[in-house]
């Protein structure tokens, strides 16, 4: 019985990174994104440029410390190793390449959650465990894709 529920739970959890149910994908979110709009903040105070970004060094962080056996995990300081300072991207391939790091990032986590302990506390930590990471990360991305769809809306851009 045991086993069954901690393979619900992973099912579960690596479902809700990869997204959808009650919200959507982030890969339908930044798809087709005019590159000419990436830059534009809609009188928000961040840019859909920001916004991807910090999505992806949030979870490369994430999956950082969850994944840090080898100790070398290093952390970073809030709010601003978090958030880039400009609101453009700094190339034509930068966007791109923010997203398949977004990919490569939750697949790491999805083969940790597939091979590691759930809820034993990590020894480097402060008492985090997988389990805790998992959940941080799926809100923290759900939140973010939340606020790129809003912006979408808001430069007029959505639906695609």
């Amino acid at each position: 019985m045991a086993e069954d529920s901690d393979a619900a739970v992973r099912k579960a959890l690596i479902a809700g990174l990869r997204g959808g149910n009650a919200h959507a994908k982030l890969e339908e979110v930044v798809k087709n994104f005019p590159a000419e709009k990436r830059g534009e903040k809609a009188g928000l105070p961040y840019s859909a440029w920001q916004l991807l970004e910090h999505i992806r060094i949030a979870q490369h962080d994430i999956v950082s410390f969850s994944g840090n056996q080898d100790g070398k995990y290093k952390e970073l300081t809030f709010p601003d190793d978090y958030w880039p300072k400009a609101h453009v991207p700094p190339s034509a391939k930068a966007w791109d390449e923010a997203v398949s790091a977004v990919h490569a990032d939750r697949e790491k986590i999805v083969h940790l959650l597939e091979t590691g302990g759930l809820t034993e506390p990590f020894p480097w930590g402060n008492g985090q465990s997988l389990l805790h990471e998992a959940i941080t990360l799926i809100d923290h991305n759900s939140y973010h894709t939340g606020e790129l769809l809003a912006l979408r809306r808001l430069l007029g851009i959505w639906p695609s």
